[in-house]
């Protein structure tokens, strides 16, 4: 797409998305004719108007492989913008996601605060996220209130969400998976061993889905 045409769509359609529309595009391909429950946020609340909620939203998606699908709106440039267009990355350059063992979207709503939180740590500190890097918590279930052997994060590229090429630039999808402490330590002790905990996983989890209730560790 040129620039002229760029500015007539934006002209054109007063709330035109093409950054939404390109996350869109991918999970719709993934997932289709499924209309996901989508959660917004206040627009009250959002830091462009002086809040502290640095996505605009998240879906959920129900994969026909039993989990759910979660996917934000807002580390990437979702609306129009020329200064973005035909950049190298779309803002941060990518969405997060996650998949939960979940049977009911109630459920997966820790993980919406999770995710806000993460956005909001990449936002005010300048700090984004990379695959193999592993976000570690306070020794505790990432599902706050709950016993779970699930206290930390690894990155990895979404195993089927593609990277996509926007108006913006590029737009990957980063996959956070839950894993114990003792995986966590591990991982401190030597970063390298992050491809052969993600290579285990995947012998009995391909998708690389989060089970809170998961207790045996793979490394």
């Amino acid at each position: 797409m040129k620039l002229d045409e760029y500015k007539r769509l934006a002209a054109e359609q007063e709330d035109w998305a093409p950054g939404w529309e390109s996350i869109d595009s991918v999970f719709d391909n993934l997932y289709p004719n499924q209309s996901p429950a989508h959660y917004g946020t206040l627009l009250h609340s959002r830091a462009i108007f002086g809040g502290d909620e640095y996505l605009d939203g998240y879906s959920i998606y129900d994969s026909p492989k039993g989990f759910k699908h979660l996917v934000t709106y807002g580390m990437t440039e979702l609306y129009t913008n020329e200064e973005a267009f035909a950049g190298e990355w779309s803002r941060w350059g990518y969405e997060m996601t996650i998949k939960l063992k979940e049977q009911t979207n109630d459920e997966c709503m820790w993980a919406i605060d999770m995710l806000s939180n993460l956005a909001r740590y990449t936002f005010t500190q300048n700090r984004f996220f990379k695959p193999l890097q592993f976000i570690a918590g306070n020794g505790s279930s990432l599902h706050i209130g709950t016993d779970s052997n699930i206290t930390a994060l690894l990155v990895v590229n979404d195993t089927e969400a593609e990277g996509i090429n926007t108006v913006h630039g590029k737009v990957e999808f980063m996959q956070l998976v839950g894993i114990t402490q003792r995986e966590l330590e591990l991982l401190m002790e030597n970063r390298k061993k992050a491809d052969v905990l993600i290579e285990e996983m995947k012998k009995d989890n391909p998708f690389l889905i989060t089970d809170m209730k998961r207790t045996d560790s793979y490394l």
